[in-house]
């Protein structure tokens, strides 16, 4: 059932319902907004990756993708003439702007803690949950401990049915965890977990169609990040990827490569001085 409190939004138009703050005008794809004060290093490795991958099979924000959102397998026609945001919650014009984009485009969130990323996360996962209902939803963190708060979090943001979710970790035996791709649809685990299972040929690669990666400034050399997506794409090039961090790298090499082994394609950026952000930085710090 369809909560009440959800927004509908006709893609096509790019409206929204009133109340709702509508995105502002936003820059072409491969453009990335950034303060004076941003390290140069940063902005130099976002325009050369990005302006790599719109001229590449990534422009349009999927891997490869060679069909539009609607054609591919498994897509419910219904559902996907809308996505719905959350209106019991106050409505952030950044957070909306940014599940906007993520929809659409391989994305890569860079804001500063506690300003929503898990928020956002929990928006964009929903809607692939309700475009596809055989498709598998993935959330990704480095940690047991990251992976038991971003289930609680997401369904208490969205209401995700429980009965379909599955927080997966080493613990839960393979059997078991086999059992829960073949039934469950909304998956929480470790990377190195995913690993495992794709090895053992637990679900198929060509079944998922949203994967959220947290602390994504991870995804560097052999990491379980950059397995993970590079053994999807051996069988799958039709899905979206949502990566989530609070620092973009330490140098250009590092943030350049963070973006091509996660397939990114367009940049969030959001700094303490960002100022459609500062409102509830300075919030955040009355509070402390």
């Amino acid at each position: 059932m369809k909560q009440a409190t959800l927004l509908k939004a006709w893609h096509p138009k790019g409206s929204a319902a009133s109340g709702v703050p509508k995105p502002k005008d936003k820059p072409p794809d491969d453009m990335v907004e950034l303060s004076d004060e941003d390290d140069e290093f940063l902005v130099q490795a976002m325009d050369e990756t990005l302006a790599g991958n719109s001229t590449s099979a990534f422009r349009d924000g999927s891997c490869s993708m060679q069909k539009p959102l609607e054609q591919l397998e498994g897509f419910d026609v219904v559902a996907g003439q809308t996505w719905v945001y959350p209106t019991n919650y106050p409505v952030r014009s950044y957070q909306f702007n940014i599940v906007q984009s993520a929809l659409f485009k391989n994305t890569m969130v860079i804001l500063p803690t506690g300003l929503g990323k898990t928020f956002i996360a929990a928006v964009v996962m929903y809607n692939f949950y309700r475009w596809y209902p055989t498709g598998k939803i993935v959330f990704m963190a480095p940690t047991r401990p990251l992976v038991a708060q971003q289930i609680e979090a997401c369904y208490n943001i969205m209401g995700i049915p429980l009965e379909d979710t599955m927080e997966m970790t080493g613990t839960v035996p393979a059997g078991q965890r086999a059992e829960g791709w073949r039934q469950r649809r909304v998956f929480f685990l470790t990377p190195q977990v995913m690993m495992n299972d794709l090895l053992r040929n637990a679900l198929r690669p060509h079944d998922v169609r949203c994967l959220v990666i947290d602390e994504a400034h991870k995804a560097l050399g052999s990491y379980s990040y950059c397995q993970v997506v590079k053994e999807i794409i051996k069988d799958n090039n039709q899905f979206r990827i949502l990566a989530l961090s609070a620092t973009p790298g330490t140098d250009v090499k590092a943030v350049r490569n963070v973006l091509a082994n996660l397939m990114i394609s367009h940049v969030e950026l959001r700094t303490e001085d960002s100022l459609d952000i500062q409102a509830f930085t300075q919030k955040r710090t009355i509070e402390k």
